[in-house]
């Protein structure tokens, strides 16, 4: 059965608190009380709550002063403001100073009930975005994958999603985006991770060589044979065989993986006898296998055996704002690794990386820093310090691109064009408007106001 949201109503009016626990627990919430700021923070130690009703004005210790102490805490609850009519200017502090919404006293049972029901969707969705982030951190750090934009989060969400699987993974994109950390991810989050991760770059190896990596070979198969050999299949065994770059595989050697895929069974280089497998795999390309299927170099059966699941990995140019992540990392590993200090980058070399087109990707970006980091002369590295096909292509009267955090006046910005587009969309009208939002009017009023955004009667 499903736990009952959990609501702390903060009143030093008893009345108050036996109206709201008779509403809220005929909507389905568990109730807690406290008749002070002092007790709600006591309780909170013992009674984690996902929305907290707290009352303005009381002893001991006041509406204000327990918001503050409530938003110390780590991933603190929504809290509504309860006050009285003629105070809702202190409620608006209030909601300056981080509260979610509020309410007048006498509370309206319908509103009161629906703006409870807000913030506990509120507090339900911050959780499952704290939870996510938290595995995709974990996840990240495991993999050494490095990147918070939308396009990397969106991967990791996927690959967080794929991982426990037991289906093959097709890893798609350009050379030099991170398949095979991709790869090496969806094995440690996976139930093989106690088994081996065997990679196979089936670009790096002669043909002719290729087959006997793959499968193994019995003593005596071939000239040179002089013991057996255990194959890539066979070395990974309860884990995760990785075929890189599979679209350069052999038409023949096809034939033979599919029926690995299909059978779980490989027969080496000079057996008679099948031998049974138990392994996963994920395979990853740079090439189009939809173009290679059409033009006849790669069999269609074993595109779809192998395309059960596809992640597609961004290139570089369309995750810049990776960019200062991805140079912090590569200044404090390869500065270690070349025995120099680096203290940081200044803005002009951080422009001039945003201008370019990275066709070698995240690959490239690691060997532009580390020739950087080699010759340069000050601790700061500057745009003289990048190479000529990154210097040529660098406009210095190109518009400024920050590539900083976001400041307070950006996402203020933000806030106010959201506000516009929904007034847009719902026609001016305020509920409505409100509503899209997912906030109450009253919440409404105040961004308007707060954004100059209310016409003048």
């Amino acid at each position: 059965m499903q736990n009952k949201p959990r609501l702390m109503v903060v009143d030093d009016e008893a009345g108050h608190r036996q109206m709201v626990r008779a509403v809220m627990q005929d909507e389905g919430y568990e109730i807690f009380e406290a008749e002070n700021g002092r007790k709600c923070l006591v309780q909170l130690q013992k009674n984690p709550v996902d929305v907290i009703l707290l009352d303005m004005k009381m002893p001991v210790l006041d509406g204000m002063g327990t918001l503050e102490q409530i938003k110390k805490r780590q991933n603190p609850p929504p809290v509504v403001m309860v006050t009285a009519f003629g105070s809702v200017g202190s409620a608006v502090e209030a909601m300056k100073a981080g509260a979610f919404d509020y309410l007048t006293k006498p509370a309206d049972i319908d509103e009161l009930k629906v703006v409870v029901k807000k913030a506990h969707e509120y507090s339900l969705l911050t959780r499952e975005n704290t939870q996510l982030k938290d595995r995709i951190s974990k996840l990240q750090k495991s993999a050494r994958i490095i990147g918070q934009s939308m396009a990397m989060r969106q991967v990791m969400e996927l690959v967080e999603q794929v991982a426990p699987t037991e289906a093959n993974v097709l890893i798609l994109g350009e050379s030099g985006t991170g398949k095979e950390l991709i790869a090496r991810a969806l094995h440690e989050e996976s139930a093989r991770s106690e088994g081996p991760l065997v990679k196979v770059n089936c670009a790096a190896l002669p043909e002719e060589l290729l087959e006997s990596e793959l499968f193994g070979y019995r003593k005596g198969a071939f000239t040179g044979a002089v013991q057996d050999k255990p194959g890539r299949f066979q070395l990974a065994e309860k884990g995760t065989l990785f075929l890189d770059e599979i679209g350069e595989l052999p038409k023949h050697l096809q034939a033979k993986i599919l029926r690995a895929l299909q059978e779980r069974v490989v027969e080496p280089l000079g057996s008679v006898r099948e031998q049974k497998v138990d392994v996963r795999l994920l395979a990853a390309t740079n090439k189009d296998l939809d173009i290679e299927v059409k033009k006849g170099a790669f069999r269609q059966d074993l595109y779809f055996r192998l395309n059960v699941l596809e992640i597609m990995i961004p290139p570089l140019r369309d995750r810049l704002e990776d960019l200062p992540l991805l140079v912090s990392h590569f200044i404090r590993v390869l500065g270690d690794k070349n025995r120099k200090q680096v203290r940081g980058v200044d803005r002009s070399f951080l422009e001039a990386l945003n201008n370019y087109h990275w066709p070698g990707n995240v690959r490239e970006l690691e060997n532009v820093v580390e020739r950087a980091i080699i010759l340069s002369r000050s601790d700061v590295l500057g745009v003289s310090d990048l190479p000529a096909a990154i210097t040529d292509s660098f406009s210095r009267d190109k518009k400024n691109q920050s590539l900083e955090v976001p400041g307070d006046d950006y996402l203020k910005e933000s806030e106010k064009e959201a506000l516009i587009r929904a007034l847009r969309d719902n026609k001016g009208h305020r509920e409505k408007t409100a509503a899209s939002l997912g906030i109450s009017r009253r919440s409404l009023q105040y961004k308007l106001k707060k954004h100059g955004l209310i016409r003048p009667h």
